[in-house]
């Protein structure tokens, strides 16, 4: 293993500062936890100054027993022409009672006397001064140089001496921040270059994702000598984000010769990265690398073909290395090996050119022609395949339902109500319920009245709802495929619908997921007793 770097975890400080994410403290609490596991060694854990959640994180996160992880508490400088020990931001930092601290401060001469109206001589004061007073105070200083590479484009000397300050009052690491997210990989990698050249100590990079290059810029500021990198672990934050920390790893450790985290940890990258997400309430980029979704998914037939013969013909890594898994898509252009190995988790005894290989191979390519999509949507077509070897029984009869809407006035908001009318071994059922809308009242419906003869689908919940027009010119009369993702909290999967009525659809793929629940419950009890 190569040269150390040390990864710098701004999820909770940078990360919360993005578009539609808010953190509460348990949250916070256990995405440390997470981070901790995953053994990344600093964690930015927000800003104890600017309001009260933050405070209270910091009150609980004491009694966490981490591992390996350093917390950080974020702040600024003093403001200007005052005393450090008379800035209430800073003995908010020491509120937090976290060894390390992070302080910014600027470096780009335009800030200094346009934004804060302030001379550069009071904000090299106010770099000293706040880093002399934390070191007095036993804290140990990463010191972030705002603005840097429009600092160093704009006046090279005044931005080095903002570093060079810094460095004789002793920081524990200088970061070069691209906090505009615009400059160029050439640019990064140049100016790197030359402070690590210029400035000793540990020199670290933070960069912002507004041009869509931040994870480039990073390990290229890697590579000109930089040993510390700032990002969030799934590179979501202000504006267009920050470097995304999950592919930082993967690239400097699995595909590199650097350290990132411990060795035995890089098989937990996914599921880290899939937990923040889903904390922060956001759906992981099925396109990301290592870690997404797809990053490991095959739908040609020609590359299921390769990766089944030598994976690495179509992989530049195996997805085991991070915790990803591989996935072959079910679709017309798969071809029947993929066909046949999922008839044959149903019925081992058909082989590929078996008449009902042949018969399956040909309903897909019917299905998706009238607008089905099983790529994304598996479970369904696992459910075609054992109505036609005849291994089907469904667990109930949907008998009757019917859907009402009211919008009693202007001032007051639509509702919903849903009537079902469900049959199991001869006993009918009817439940009533209301919704956010008609497919909601008519989900809820649904798994009221078929809960009370299938008790273990208390658990079921939807999760995700995607409604897809197929021939948006024919207008209201278009088809439309309804694609909607399940869970039990321990399982998830997604089943899908096609009809010229959304309501229609949203019922097909709504009872075919409860009938996967069922099914996949059965299978489990029966190998237990096996």
């Amino acid at each position: 293993m190569g040269r150390k770097i040390d990864i710098y975890d701004s999820t909770l400080r940078d990360g919360a500062q993005s578009e539609g994410i808010s953190f509460s403290v348990l949250d916070k609490l256990n995405i440390v936890r997470e981070l901790d596991e995953l053994g990344v060694p600093f964690i930015e854990a927000g800003n104890p100054g600017s309001n009260p959640k933050d405070l209270e994180f910091f009150e609980k996160v004491q009694k966490l027993e981490l591992k390996q992880a350093n917390l950080v508490a974020f702040g600024s400088t003093r403001r200007k022409n005052i005393k450090a020990s008379e800035d209430k931001n800073l003995q908010s930092l020491l509120q937090a009672k976290t060894d390390y601290v992070a302080i910014f401060g600027k470096s780009w001469d335009f800030h200094v006397t346009d934004i804060i109206n302030t001379t550069l001589d009071e904000n090299l004061n106010m770099i000293e001064d706040t880093i002399s007073f934390m070191n007095d105070q036993g804290k140990k200083v990463v010191f972030d140089a705002e603005h840097f590479f429009d600092g160093y484009k704009n006046n090279k000397e005044y931005a080095l001496l903002t570093l060079v300050t810094a460095a004789k009052t002793g920081v524990e690491s200088i970061v070069l921040c691209d906090t505009n997210g615009g400059t160029s990989s050439t640019e990064i990698a140049a100016i790197t270059k030359d402070v690590v050249k210029k400035i000793e100590g540990s020199i670290g990079i933070h960069c912002h994702n507004d041009i869509g290059i931040a994870v480039a810029n990073s390990i290229l500021a890697i590579e000109a000598g930089a040993d510390h990198v700032q990002g969030t672990m799934v590179g979501f934050g202000e504006r267009c984000g920050n470097a995304n920390l999950a592919l930082i790893i993967g690239n400097l450790q699995v595909k590199g010769d650097y350290k990132c985290i411990p060795e035995e940890n890089i098989e937990n990258l996914t599921s880290t990265s899939r937990f923040i997400a889903e904390t922060a309430n956001i759906i992981l980029e099925p396109g990301m690398g290592f870690v997404g979704k797809h990053a490991f998914t095959h739908k040609g037939g020609m590359h299921i073909d390769g990766v089944n013969k030598a994976p690495h013909s179509f992989e530049h890594i195996s997805p085991d290395t991070v915790g990803n898994a591989r996935r072959f898509l079910m679709s017309e252009v798969a071809g029947r090996s993929l066909l046949l190995k999922k008839v044959q988790k149903i019925d081992s005894s058909i082989e590929k050119n078996s008449p009902e290989t042949i018969a399956l191979m040909e309903k897909l390519k019917v299905l998706e022609h009238e607008g089905y999509q099983f790529e994304g949507a598996e479970s369904t077509f696992e459910l075609i395949i054992r109505k036609e070897l005849g291994k089907y029984k469904p667990f109930f009869e949907l008998k009757y339902f019917k859907i009402m809407g009211e919008k009693p006035s202007v001032d007051e908001e639509f509702s919903a109500y849903a009537i079902v009318k469900v049959n199991v071994e001869g006993e009918d059922k009817i439940c009533a319920a209301e919704g956010d809308g008609p497919v909601n009242a008519l989900d809820i419906a649904l798994r009221q009245a078929v809960e009370s003869f299938y008790p273990n689908l208390k658990k079921l919940h939807l999760t995700d709802y995607k409604v897809r027009v197929l021939d948006s010119k024919d207008a209201s009369a278009a088809k439309v495929r309804v694609l909607i993702t399940s869970s039990d909290g321990e399982r998830t999967w997604s089943t899908v619908g096609v009809s010229t009525d959304v309501i229609d659809a949203s019922l097909k793929a709504l009872v075919d997921s409860i009938e996967v629940k069922l099914i996949s419950d059965l299978e489990e009890q029966a190998k237990r007793y096996m």
